[in-house]
């Protein structure tokens, strides 16, 4: 009785499906397809391209080798792909372009929808009213196709032309277009009828792609593809986030979140399941967060992905960190240092003891900062040991040590254990707690150089968040050496920026820079071009705070000074401000006052002003 009630639960869920699709299909791309019932075969007989008995001969032969109707049509019996093409939009009352023809072809408008749905999809846009929009497609039966489409574009209606996927692949490259040779393999057009491609649309909702081969299985291949195009495009995150109407791929570049595609709803937990068994773990497990690695070859260098999985109202969210290997050994040079501060720093970092912080957000590029400090000191004479939570980066000739909770492997008695190791210099991931400042503190005391972050909005304010962490204040006075604050900003594309001769005087009051030094004609704007993927941006690099210690720091901290005392002294001392750096960067045409003056946390400072209309002025 009970199995008999469960499938028919079954039946009544796949059959809502089922009308669901059906629905969808009629109400946006097929409105004749009820009303048309013949077959493309038949068609193609009426077209006089070929005869009833090669039809039926193809029947039989998609019958026994798997393949479509149409396929067997274009290999054995002389049809080309614009035969098929022009059938298929009678089948289903579309239009049909032959785009040979010139006056055809012209009707092309490629600037109404982005590029890389264009060369994605193998789509071209004809006419664009309102939110309505008339596409060119070869499949006409790709309803997720559509949905993604839609929704991204936003477009109340789709309504679609049909030409042939060779034409329009040749039309978007850029090649000269010509028909297909009879008999060349035709690989994508469709030959099926309104209730196959629904019972197909039903089957690609089962979650199949973790037990086919590789080679295979489409969600394999789409996996792989999204990972090889985050890599090749310079992101620095992947996030796959389920939502109610569907999943929401967005990657991360230069700090930035850039939605990149929207699937169905249907594609969801194949979607998550094969990055969760890239990553290494329990795919069954959905109701706590779980962490794990990927280590892929990307053309001829390896990466590694830093996985999360948190589960969420709509099913888990995954974010891939993509490790490149490159990226902590860019140099010194290239962290975006003006040359004094880099001539202070390469002093700091070689001093034989004491504590140096790096402070930021999450996301500053600090771990990247100290990486490349410990990779200019790794020489064979001295001995270095990190603790790291999670070990990111593999350096040859550094002894790296994960933190591991779990097994009581916590950064404390890692600290402890460096101790023991008579090491030159350590490198603590983070000081979270006053079990860890105490003894980092202790280590710089005992003659250790040691490194760290710390999560403060500026450099003087780090000095406060260890006394209230409960460190004594005589210790930080006397540990300490140095602290720098830093944040990222977006680097102008070096091929297409231009001049910004009216630039928002607003925001030049803001990073401090006056009318003389505006008039020198230095300030750049964004434009966009393919090389920086039409942003105006390439690239980041950082803008510094470093406060180095002397005696009158080391005596406000003594005396628990505020952090306002203590930024007035440090200033009063030589130390240059966040927003200071980042007008120098903005003088020298590197990037734009909006960029500083977002990133470094400036009171007065909206970006939705900026984002609005034009000027800000008072």
């Amino acid at each position: 009785m009970w199995e008999f009630l469960s499938l028919a639960c079954v039946l009544t869920r796949a059959f809502s499906v089922v009308r669901a699709t059906l629905k969808f299909v009629e109400s946006h791309t097929l409105p004749m397809a009820r009303k048309n019932k013949k077959k493309i075969g038949e068609i193609l007989v009426d077209f006089g391209v070929t005869t009833a008995e090669k039809v039926q001969s193809a029947i039989q032969e998609a019958s026994r080798s798997g393949k479509r109707t149409g396929e067997v049509l274009v290999e054995q019996h002389g049809v080309t792909e614009v035969d098929i093409a022009r059938a298929l939009a009678e089948q289903f009352g579309l239009e049909f372009l032959n785009l040979d023809r010139a006056e055809q072809a012209n009707r092309v408008q490629r600037s109404l929808i982005p590029e890389d749905i264009i060369r994605r999809y193998l789509v071209l846009p004809l006419e664009k009213k309102g939110n309505e929009l008339t596409l060119l497609v070869h499949d006409p039966l790709d309803v997720e196709f559509e949905q993604t489409i839609s929704f991204r574009l936003g477009l109340d209606r789709l309504r679609m032309a049909v030409a042939s996927r060779e034409q329009i692949r040749l039309l978007v490259e850029g090649e000269k277009s010509s028909s297909k040779p009879k008999g060349q393999l035709l690989s994508d057009s469709l030959d099926k009828s309104v209730d196959k491609s629904v019972d197909r649309s039903v089957d690609r909702s089962v979650d199949k792609s973790i037990d086919v081969d590789a080679e295979e299985s489409r969600i394999v291949r789409l996996c792989d593809r999204i990972i090889v195009e985050a890599v090749n495009g310079r992101a620095s995150d992947i996030h796959v986030e389920p939502r109610k109407e569907g999943v929401m791929l967005r990657y991360r570049i230069d700090g930035v979140c850039i939605e990149r595609e929207f699937f169905p709803k249907s594609l969801q937990s194949a979607l998550l399941a094969r990055f969760k068994l890239l990553a290494g773990v329990n795919i069954s497990e959905r109701r706590i967060p779980q962490d794990g690695r990927i280590k892929k070859i990307i053309g001829e260098s390896g990466v590694d992905f830093r996985v999360s999985a948190c589960p969420a109202v709509h099913g888990e969210s995954i974010v891939l960190r993509i490790l490149r290997p490159d990226s902590a050994r860019i140099g010194l040079v290239n962290l975006g240092f003006e040359q004094d501060n880099l001539d202070v720093f390469n002093k700091i970092i070689r001093r034989p003891n004491g504590i140096f912080l790096v402070t930021g957000p999450t996301g500053s590029g600090k771990t990247t900062t100290l990486y490349s400090a410990l990779d200019t000191l790794n020489r064979p004479d001295k001995k270095i040991i990190t603790a790291e939570d999670p070990v990111e980066y593999a350096f040859k000739g550094i002894n790296q040590v994960q933190v591991r909770d779990s097994i009581g492997l916590t950064f404390p008695a890692i600290l402890r254990s460096m101790l023991r190791q008579a090491p030159n210099i350590i490198l603590v991931g983070e000081i979270r707690d006053r079990e860890v400042a105490d003894i980092a503190i202790q280590a710089a005391l005992t003659g250790h150089l040691v490194f760290s972050t710390l999560h403060t909005n500026d450099a003087p304010s780090a000095i406060t968040r260890l006394i209230d962490m409960g460190v004594k204040p005589f210790l930080v006075a006397s540990a300490i050496q140095a602290v720098m604050a830093q944040r990222l900003v977006r680097m102008l594309c070096p091929k297409c920026r231009t001049a910004n001769p009216t630039p928002d005087q607003k925001l030049l009051r803001l990073v401090g820079i006056s009318e003389d030094e505006r008039a020198l004609g230095n300030i750049q704007k964004p434009v966009g071009c393919p090389n920086c993927d039409s942003t105006g941006y390439r690239g980041r690099k950082a803008i510094f705070e470093l406060m180095i210690m002397n005696a009158e720091l080391r005596d406000l901290a003594f005396g628990r000074s505020s952090v306002s005392k203590i930024r007035t002294a440090a200033i009063r001392g030589g130390m240059r401000s966040l927003v200071f750096d980042g007008k120098r960067k903005i003088l020298k045409g590197d990037t734009t006052p909006e960029e500083v003056a977002n990133f470094a946390q400036m009171d007065g400072f909206d970006p939705n002003e900026v984002v609005g209309s034009g000027s800000l002025d008072d």
